[in-house]
């Protein structure tokens, strides 16, 4: 892996005089990992010091069940939507909604999936918790 380190020239300032280049000299491209970030060192696309923290999404407070066949070669996913929790306890949450179903699963954009029809178990381990609960469609 070549990286490439920034040299300060001596004409490498702005208007208030500020220097454009990280003092340390640090990384500035990877061939690897192309760009990288020049406050935490990590690849610019990886970068998390300069993101926002994602806040937990907002919902009126129902926990939608539903569960969706569509790109799945006909195999049936359990999708839980409208928890309003971060990201480290919404997998949590996940980890043990698939102990309790005996099954696998994800977490993906905001929404936990479960590997085959588990809207009962789910909805009621969810009741217990204390979140309101509504099944979107079918029986």
């Amino acid at each position: 892996m070549k990286q490439h380190n920034r040299k300060p020239p001596s004409s490498a300032a702005d208007a208030q005089g500020r220097s454009a280049v990280p003092s340390d000299g640090g990384t500035v491209y990877s061939t690897e990992h192309g760009r990288m970030c020049p406050d935490c060192g990590k690849p610019a696309a990886g970068c998390l010091c300069r993101r926002p923290q994602s806040s937990p999404p907002q919902n009126n407070g129902v926990v939608r069940i539903s569960l969706d066949t569509k790109g799945r070669k006909g195999k049936g996913v359990t999708l839980i939507a409208g928890l309003p929790l971060a990201a480290e306890a919404l997998s949590a949450l996940a980890k043990r909604l698939k102990q309790r179903c005996g099954s696998g699963g994800t977490v993906k954009d905001g929404l936990i999936e479960i590997q085959g029809d588990h809207r009962q178990t789910v909805s009621e381990a969810l009741g217990n918790e204390g979140y309101r609960v509504k099944r979107i469609g079918g029986p």
